[in-house]
């Protein structure tokens, strides 16, 4: 498995560590006075290290020093919002305080942020009960008495994985698990631990082995139903869903166990079964606030808009300073805020207590708001805000994306290419769009699914996960095994990977002989899909470079695309995109049909007819007229596509030019030779 990036280390940091052992171990013999004294010294020196500074305030808090101890922990959440272990030091601090309900949101948020943390559920429990919200101590309790009865190094793993330590995770889980070899809770966590480094079959075998083995390991169904979503194996879900609401009728969980059952039946597309669901659980807890945000989101996939604004708000009402609900009505396009939900979103932006992913959402949905009104100085302030926000989140490396870009150039040759022409499985099913999102994927999309041969699918994650395959298990920093590997793969292996797909991929089709794959990152694996399948059509959606850029820049992604959360990276990211591109242009000639999106707005027809010639289609009006074909659409341009064609998206981007300088100039070549008018 492999794991993010991490910094090197070196003397200094080695210094660094054993002066944090020692602050520890200080705490632990009781020395609390020169803990703090030691960790104010040390802190002269790096005034923002949070493990520092959680190590005072704790060491604050035992002499009984709370005022210093709040202080320090104020500074340590402006730092990193997100310390889960600073939240529960919060906690303890407000506890002793009897302040119970700066306690309880402390505690509350730090279980958020790491459910594995056992004394933030004691604290909590303990808070609820002062409270007399007894239904809600004992679920905390009962978090707190679990956690207990793990194994030490289980629940070490867990708080690392929910730190983000992939690693260090993985290897305690392993070595437990050589020990203790069908630890139900071991297999579980590891096979969560795989899923977050994007070893799906791993994940996928470990989860349906430990229910094998335990199959009333509800918690471990609920992960198993997780990991086949990320798969895509959206029937296996269902049936687990179904299976899990059988098992925890009138039990703790059951609730949970309905709404993920609602989600899985509408990623079947029974959009019915998962309205009714999601209707019925709405009006029995109007307060779960998440279950409004699903519901819009089904509502917005079959094109019932109103309906999907009304559910957004229900989301707002449900939890005042939900940013994903203010950001899902930006991500409407067609919604314009009115004054006052623009005032409150600022508000709610504001507040100390607004978590980090609801700032970033607000800061994206305001920039939308006042792009609308034109007041387009704020709204890329607000854009900026929003992407370095969420760029605190994210393991994106422009480093690494280089390294990977030029690999695939260095291996896949015109020399390997040629050497396996007419290998692979001869299918001629599959239609691939790639590029980068906000290219104009989706109306490609639309417009060919649109004819009677094309069935419309989704964004499929089974190009990448063959990929993820073949390069195996690896540490980020490690030299990647793919592409390089396709030199040893013989032809019987690149017709089983081919059918494979296929095999994969017939779920999400509807009878037509041929099908789309729109998921863009598949521009970087054109060397793979040509020998696995020779036959299929890649079409390559591009834009004008800054119009795609900006797009993705304002956009705020449910999942992956990481690189477009800053101008930089985007910037780097296209330009590797066209260099790939170029690359795959003289290594495979005339395989990849381009379509500039300018050019689809300016003469819809003709392209249109160019589309379908490569495809080998016969022409359909319907095609033209796509707007009024009724099918799901779960992109963020899914109203967009509902309309007939615009001109007025092309050149957005110019309203913003001054802020767009510095990209500008780093796409300067790409700019110079894009043919398309923008």
């Amino acid at each position: 498995m492999s794991s993010s990036p991490s910094s090197p280390s070196g003397p200094a940091d080695s210094n660094h560590q054993a002066s944090l052992i020692e602050i520890r171990g200080a705490i632990k013999k009781r020395d609390f006075s020169g803990a703090r004294d030691q960790a104010l010294a040390l802190l002269e020196e790096q005034p923002e290290d949070t493990e520092l500074l959680y190590l005072l305030a704790a060491s604050q808090r035992y002499l009984g020093e709370h005022a210093a101890a709040q202080q320090t922990l104020e500074t340590l959440l402006t730092v990193d919002s997100e310390n889960a272990r600073g939240h529960q030091e919060r906690g303890h601090n407000a506890a002793q305080l009897q302040d119970t309900d700066t306690a309880l949101a402390a505690y509350r948020r730090a279980t958020e942020l790491n459910p594995a943390l056992h004394a933030s559920w004691r604290g909590l429990a303990l808070t609820l009960r002062a409270q007399d919200d007894s239904e809600a101590a004992e679920h905390a309790l009962r978090q707190f008495q679990h956690l207990q009865k793990l194994p030490p190094e289980l629940l070490s793993a867990a708080s690392l994985l929910y730190e983000r330590k992939l690693h260090k995770a993985e290897q305690l889980c392993r070595t437990f698990l050589q020990k203790h070899r069908h630890h139900p809770e071991g297999m579980r966590l590891l096979a969560v631990i795989g899923a977050e480094l994007g070893i799906l079959d791993d994940a996928d075998f470990l989860l349906e082995s430990c229910l094998a083995l335990c199959p009333d390991f509800h918690q471990a169904r609920f992960d198993y139903i997780g990991v086949l979503r990320k798969r895509q194996k959206f029937a296996v879900a269902l049936e687990q869903a179904r299976i899990l609401t059988d098992q925890l009728k009138e039990q703790q969980g059951a609730r949970q166990a309905e709404i993920l059952f609602a989600t899985q039946s509408a990623m079947v597309g029974d959009y019915d079964t998962a309205l009714a669901t999601y209707d019925r659980i709405a009006s029995e807890a109007p307060e779960l606030h998440g279950v409004h945000l699903q519901r819009g989101h089904v509502l917005k996939t079959i094109g019932d808009a109103d309906a999907a604004n009304r559910a957004y708000h229900d989301a707002c009402r449900a939890k005042p300073d939900f940013g994903d609900a203010y950001w899902s009505l930006a991500n409407m396009k067609t919604y314009r805020f009115e004054d006052a939900e623009i005032t409150r979103m600022r508000e709610l932006e504001a507040a100390p207590s607004t978590a980090r992913d609801d700032r970033y959402h607000l800061c994206f949905a305001l920039g939308k708001a006042l792009e609308d009104r034109k007041n387009f100085a704020e709204a890329f302030q607000w854009y900026e805000k929003g992407n370095a926000l969420k760029q605190e989140e994210c393991r994106y490396s422009i480093e690494y994306n280089r390294r990977d870009t030029d690999l695939q150039i260095a291996h896949c040759t015109r020399a390997l290419l040629d050497r396996h022409a007419g290998a692979g499985c001869d299918a001629p099913d599959p239609i691939f769009i790639v590029g980068l999102p906000r290219a104009g994927s989706t109306l490609l999309e639309q417009i060919l699914a649109s004819h009677s041969q094309v069935d419309g699918t989704l964004e499929l994650h089974n190009i990448l996960a063959t990929a993820r395959r073949l390069d195996g298990r690896r540490r980020a920093s490690e030299e990647p095994r793919y592409p390089a590997l396709l030199h040893e793969l013989e032809a019987e292996k690149l017709v089983q990977l081919g059918q494979r797909y296929l095999d994969e991929t017939r779920i999400h089709r509807a009878g037509a002989p041929l099908f789309i794959d729109k998921m863009p990152n598949n521009f970087r694996h054109i060397g793979l899909i040509q020998l696995m399948l020779p036959n299929a059509k890649i079409i390559d959606a591009r834009r004008h470079p800054l119009s795609c850029c900006f797009s993705g820049f304002k956009q705020l992604f449910a999942e992956g695309q990481e690189f477009t959360y800053g101008l930089q990276q985007i910037g780097e990211y296209y330009r590797d995109y066209v260099r790939l591109m170029d690359h795959w242009d003289r290594v495979l000639p005339g395989k990849v049909l381009r379509v500039h999106y300018e050019d689809v707005v300016s003469d819809l027809e003709g392209q249109v007819r160019r589309i379908l010639d490569y495809c080998g289609l016969p022409f359909e009006e319907a095609c033209i007229d796509f707007h009024k074909t009724e099918r799901a659409v779960r992109t963020p341009s899914a109203e967009q596509v509902r309309q007939p064609i615009y001109r007025s998206g092309v050149e957005q981007w110019k309203h913003f030019e001054a802020q767009l300088e510095p990209l500008k100039a780093l796409l300067a070549a790409e700019i110079a030779g894009y043919p398309a008018e923008s």
